[in-house]
């Protein structure tokens, strides 16, 4: 049993830390971005050095105080949420957002927790290197986060996830302890591979402090294009092709439902779009191209050859560094949109790149015997990635759909199920997904992660409730 972060604790707490690092929660804090849940946290600490991570987690774990680390506070599971039946702490470590080397030779970076992806973005860039994380949400979720959901993005087709950008972490264990796995190596295979243990647990096992990124040389030159695509299946067969015609260097490749551009249209309209009217269909691929390939005309050959292999019927290839930000423009609004027009049920799933067309099949089939709703399906179709969420019919809230909310999303997630795909694909599991990881999850797996959680944080302290539901009563 859990103790709550009272008054008493929050004094001692004080005692061990500089002034000022431990603040009541801004608002900020206090809700995730779908505004499903709020936090009953009672104080965040907001440590700046890594001796001080572990003093606030030694300081819990004797006193069996809760500790909900928060990075960005941009996960939409409900990770970084503490759970309302006992008053916890946060943990932000905003403040640590030192870049504590560049090495251009070893293609790697050492930075804080805290640090942003943009800023990692932009200290790669400065040493004449890549950090090829993006997503929507970079100018606000960390380094830690990403690491501790494992985060995806739009570039995972050509460069992975956020594990594969990893090599070492240095991570503060729930003794207080601190590990320090800040290696710069490819090959390391003495023992049990912690760093990736801890990548992908979402604050459960231990926190992140700072991470050993990988770098990659920047492409000579990148072009984008938008084509309008037949169908779903045709998406596939242009990956391929684009495959094919590029060499491998295609670095993101998204598919997109006209349903996001009329939200976009809806609430943000100062963002154009570049056909009229969009297709049913389209899909926004990005090259990352050597030194002596013009990517321009890499593209209008790849869409002359779809054309006439009828996968595609228009297009729009960027013909300078303007049109090709205003096309990912739009794709990076697009969940934004999603959030202004209120989905009833938001789904972040996974299925074999084979079995794309089959599920937007059967899932629009299957919902039309739930309700009349409208769907937005986006998302990284190179890695079988697809944001499929469903929204209210216009002029309808979707307050007026919450007693559907639950049909909706067993009904997804058991398709997905059955296709042999994943409930969760990059956002994690959080607070959201814990029954779904239950109900899905091998029972072997599950009995593993239990054990292992049971192992590095016997008292429970870790992000309680999180990835693996709480037994106490």
């Amino acid at each position: 049993m859990l103790n709550p972060a009272d008054p008493a604790f929050l004094d001692r707490l004080a005692q061990v830390l500089p002034p000022g690092a431990l603040r009541a929660p801004e608002p900020r804090h206090r809700e995730e971005p779908r505004g499903r849940w709020r936090t009953a946290a009672a104080a965040v600490a907001l440590p700046a050095s890594t001796a001080e991570v572990g003093a606030i987690v030694a300081a819990c774990a004797a006193a069996r105080v809760g500790l909900v680390p928060w990075g960005g506070g941009t996960g939409l599971v409900g990770g970084q949420i503490a759970p309302g039946d006992r008053p916890m702490l946060l943990l932000s470590l905003e403040r640590m957002r030192a870049v504590r080397s560049v090495d251009p030779a070893d293609r790697t970076m050492t930075v804080e927790a805290g640090v942003t992806l943009a800023e990692a973005q932009a200290a790669a860039e400065a040493a004449g290197r890549l950090f090829p994380l993006s997503i929507a949400s970079q100018g606000t979720a960390t380094v830690g986060g990403a690491l501790a959901t494992n985060a995806g993005g739009v570039n995972v087709l050509r460069w992975g996830n956020a594990r594969d950008l990893c090599l070492g972490v240095e991570a503060v264990m729930a003794d207080g302890t601190v590990w320090n796995g800040l290696k710069r190596l490819r090959k390391d295979n003495a023992g049990y591979d912690l760093r990736d243990l801890l990548i992908g647990s979402e604050g459960t096992l231990a926190v992140i402090t700072a991470a050993v990124l990988r770098l990659h040389p920047r492409p000579a030159a990148t072009g984008s294009a938008l084509f309008a695509l037949r169908d779903p299946a045709a998406a596939l067969d242009l990956l391929a092709l684009a495959d094919e015609v590029a060499g491998g260097c295609v670095s993101a490749f998204e598919l997109m439902h006209r349903t996001g551009f009329d939200f976009i249209a809806a609430t943000i309209p100062d963002l154009r779009p570049p056909l009229a009217p969009m297709p049913a269909w389209s899909a926004l691929v990005e090259l990352g191209l050597p030194a002596g390939l013009d990517p321009q005309g890499v593209l209008a050959d790849l869409f002359a050859r779809a054309e006439a292999a009828g996968l595609c019927r228009d297009g729009v290839i960027a013909a300078s560094g303007a049109q090709r930000a205003a096309l990912w423009a739009l794709r990076e609004a697009i969940p934004e949109a999603n959030r202004r027009i209120g989905a009833v049920s938001s789904h972040d799933i996974s299925v074999p790149l084979s079995a794309i067309p089959a599920f937007i099949d059967r899932a629009g089939r299957a919902l039309e015997a739930i309700g009349a709703f409208r769907v937005n399906c986006f998302g990284h179709v190179g890695d079988g990635n697809l944001h499929y969420n469903v929204f209210p019919m216009p002029g309808r809230s979707r307050a007026d759909h919450e007693h559907q909310r639950e049909a909706v999303k067993a009904c997804i997630h058991q398709l997905v199920h059955d296709l042999g795909g994943s409930v969760a694909a990059e956002h994690g599991i959080g607070r959201l997904k814990t029954t779904d990881l239950l109900r899905y999850g091998d029972p072997a797996k599950v009995a593993a992660m239990r054990a292992v959680k049971a192992a590095l944080d016997p008292a429970g302290i870790l992000n309680p409730g999180a990835v693996l539901a709480l037994t106490e009563p």
